[in-house]
């Protein structure tokens, strides 16, 4: 499994900024861009890059875009790193 983007999306800290604010639940892209002193484009940009590394969901309401987190790829990422943690004692 290659979490390459992932990470890669997870080295900024806006971004990382973002996916504590979607913890409490789904966001419109304007409610998350109330949160930081920074363009609606540049936040659109962020929000691309967290979504092709599948680390949020998109979902289409209406007029509006709510974004989740994509709590199967996190639980993956957390496994892995708990497996490379643990120790082998053989």
């Amino acid at each position: 499994m290659s979490f390459e983007k992932s990470f890669k999306a997870l080295a900024d800290p806006v971004r990382r900024e973002i996916l504590q604010l979607l913890k409490n639940g789904r966001m419109s892209a304007g409610d998350i861009a109330r949160h930081f002193h920074m363009t609606k484009a540049t936040i659109s940009y962020h929000l691309r890059l967290l979504k092709e590394a599948d680390l949020i969901w998109e979902e289409k309401e209406k007029n509006f875009i709510y974004y989740d987190l994509n709590l199967t790829l996190i639980e993956e990422i957390m496994g892995w790193l708990i497996n490379l943690k643990e120790r082998n004692n053989d």
